[in-house]
């Protein structure tokens, strides 16, 4: 049997910490409730991107992050050095380490805002050499120009260069031209995509690279090279959806860069996020290998039917 190749991911994006405030809902705003808990928890896009990626095997994670010179800093590091995550620190002792307020309700939704700190020091030459690097992931909570320039750099390379495009915001042609897989929920598709219609149609669009939306409990759907790709959700009694979609790129990225097929990585990547509905937590609650195997094993996806449904919201026709 021939040995698995294993692949190498840099993750270069945001760390922060986050204070959790579960609430029976997230208030509307101008509304004030009474939470009933507050936790911290390492947390950002990008460190959360790092271990989701690590957990998910059979890669060498490697992650660029800024970290100010405070307390906050100790558990991030912490917990990405747990999970295997090799580090470049930029240390930045006059701004404080990025911080995430985050409304968990009941229902398992979320309110999130962000203080991006030292995230935003990030700069262009601050990328690592990229010699032996599959897969490039970025993020939006370090500065757009230092996204593109990383992204440009990741291009020339020849690297794999994967955008989850998050927080929402619109985006230069410059950048998607150098990116090779753009990913994104339903909100920040119709952020990056000004066309009017269905997902269909937005993915569709001339201008993106390949894309990837994730549309929550539904699933996922994909234009990759043309061809369309549909990945009904697992069933799963969902506690908190934080840091769900981190682990869906995150495992994404790393099935990627280890030489599986799209298909399958979607499929992971799904019953991964699925997993992390399930936990409490951004970096604690991104599942092992083995949960990813165990749920793929059991079949729990949604089926044949959830197929349908998901073309159909998607705009698209099976038949």
């Amino acid at each position: 049997m021939t040995a698995r190749r294993r692949g190498r991911v840099l993750v270069a994006g945001s760390a922060n910490l986050d204070f959790v405030v579960r609430a029976p809902r997230v208030p509307a705003p101008g509304e004030t409730i009474l939470g009933y808990q507050c936790t911290t928890f390492p947390g950002g896009k990008g460190a959360n991107q790092a271990v989701a990626c690590a957990r998910a095997g059979h890669v060498e994670t490697r992650m660029l992050v800024a970290l100010g010179d405070d307390p906050q800093a100790e558990p991030i590091e912490a917990s990405l050095r747990s999970a295997g995550v090799q580090l470049d620190i930029v240390r930045t002792p006059q701004v404080a380490t990025g911080a995430a307020f985050v409304c968990v309700g009941d229902d398992g939704e979320n309110a999130i805002t962000v203080v991006s700190g030292a995230n935003a020091q990030l700069r262009e030459e601050d990328l690592p050499e990229l010699h032996g690097v599959d897969c490039l992931l970025l993020q939006l909570e370090t500065p757009l120009a230092s996204v593109e320039a990383w992204a440009r750099k990741g291009h020339v390379a020849g690297v794999t260069v994967v955008l989850n495009a998050a927080p929402a915001q619109q985006l230069p042609e410059s950048l998607l031209a150098v990116v090779d897989l753009l990913v994104v929920n339903e909100g920040e598709l119709a952020t990056v995509v000004s066309a009017h219609g269905d997902i269909a149609a937005r993915i569709g669009d001339p201008h993106l690279p390949s894309v990837v939306v994730t549309l929550g409990a539904r699933g996922c759907c994909a234009n990759v090279d043309g061809r369309v790709l549909l990945q009904p959700g697992f069933r799963v009694e969902a506690v908190d959806t934080t840091g769900a979609g981190d682990t869906f790129c995150g495992t994404l990225a790393a099935c990627l860069a280890a030489g599986e097929s799209m298909d399958n990585a979607l499929r992971r990547a799904s019953a991964a996020s699925a997993l992390a509905c399930t936990r409490f937590g951004a970096q604690t609650s991104v599942p092992s290998r083995s949960e990813v195997d165990a749920m793929l094993a059991s079949g729990e996806d949604n089926g044949v039917h959830a197929r349908d449904a998901l073309a159909a919201y998607c705009g698209l026709s099976l038949h």
